[in-house]
């Protein structure tokens, strides 16, 4: 037979995470509503927000097949000659800017 304690503190456990799904249901149903009747949809605001999500995208997409070519080269070129880590370093930062380019005009056309 299982303690009684524990049979209580697992009841109490159950109860209080009923009551906390419970709250957040009601919560997120209120806010839901809330959210309905201020925002109106329209086409303008949907196309601005594809069209963060296309520069967003299309930004990081050239920025990871450009970090994979140019890391590749890198490790390469600093396994040859260490001194060139700097130099290639610079080349992974500008890479680097192309998606953060991407997430500024993602940010604006929000």
């Amino acid at each position: 037979m299982a303690n009684p304690l524990l049979k209580r503190m697992i009841l109490l456990q159950i109860a209080v995470a009923v009551l906390a799904i419970a709250l957040a249901y009601a919560t997120s149903l209120v806010l839901a509503q809330e959210t309905l009747t201020f925002i109106q949809p329209s086409l303008e605001s949907g196309l601005g927000k594809l069209g963060a999500g296309v520069a967003i995208g299309t930004a990081g997409l050239g920025a990871g097949i450009g970090m994979g070519t140019a890391g590749a080269a890198a490790i390469g070129a600093i396994a040859e000659r260490p001194e060139m880590f700097g130099r290639t370093m610079i080349y992974i930062v500008f890479i680097e800017a192309i998606a953060i380019y991407g997430l500024v005009i993602a940010f604006m056309l929000m």
